[in-house]
């Protein structure tokens, strides 16, 4: 077994067992705008250290708190953020990715998605529930799902597990983790949170750059 299914196989464990106990933490508020952001250390999608200011030193940076590898949102956001890459840079924005993932998946799902950003690693959800990143409600991730997924059972999980590792996307890690995205100033003061009310309420980029460009006048 290679290092990257055993941990793929892990993190489909870990999806299970939470996708059965339900949220278990609080549906917390992003950051306020005017914040200081914690500054903590992660490992990137290599395995080295990064620490969060070195991308809003001196210019400001885009802090995105992705859904869990095997999220359909997440691929879709990925699309969206190469598409809107160019815009990003000439706003002189530096966008980053923190993920759930192990460095070894996290370079699998970089290179899957065509991703440019790095991909920094966050599996104990320690800057999630720093910036304020926390469980959704059930009705938050399965508003759009048939009514017996609304008990969230091992058994309806197993098999929607299954199914999605058929079309190669099982969902792993953490289903109830909620997602946000901030602008960072160079100051290290949040410009702008912005908490997603579900999976695929994707911001308007012109949001994000205007922010952006506003954090350094």
């Amino acid at each position: 077994m290679t290092e990257l299914t055993s941990a793929s196989v892990a993190a489909e464990t870990a999806w299970l067992d939470r996708w059965s106990a339900g949220p278990t933490e609080t549906d917390l508020a992003p950051l306020r705008d005017g914040s200081a952001a914690p500054d903590l250390t992660l490992p990137d999608h290599t395995g080295r250290g990064r620490q969060l200011s070195e991308f809003w030193t001196g210019a400001p940076a885009l802090l995105m708190f992705w859904r869990h590898f095997g999220c359909s949102c997440g691929a879709t956001r990925a699309a969206r953020l190469e598409s809107e890459w160019s815009d990003y840079r000439d706003a002189g924005l530096a966008p980053v990715i923190i993920s759930l993932g192990d460095p070894v998946r996290a370079s699998a799902y970089r290179v899957t998605h065509a991703l440019s950003a790095p991909v920094l690693c966050d599996p104990e959800a320690r800057a999630y529930r720093a910036f304020g990143v926390g469980h959704w409600a059930v009705e938050r991730v399965l508003y759009d799902a048939p009514a017996p997924f609304l008990s969230h059972s091992r058994e309806v999980g197993k098999a929607f597990q299954e199914s999605r590792r058929r079309r190669g996307n099982p969902p792993v890690d953490d289903p109830w983790r909620s997602v946000a995205e901030f602008v960072i100033a160079p100051t290290g003061r949040v410009r702008l949170a912005y908490g997603y009310q579900y999976c695929e309420d994707f911001p308007d980029p012109r949001v994000i750059t205007t922010a952006a460009r506003l954090s350094v006048r």
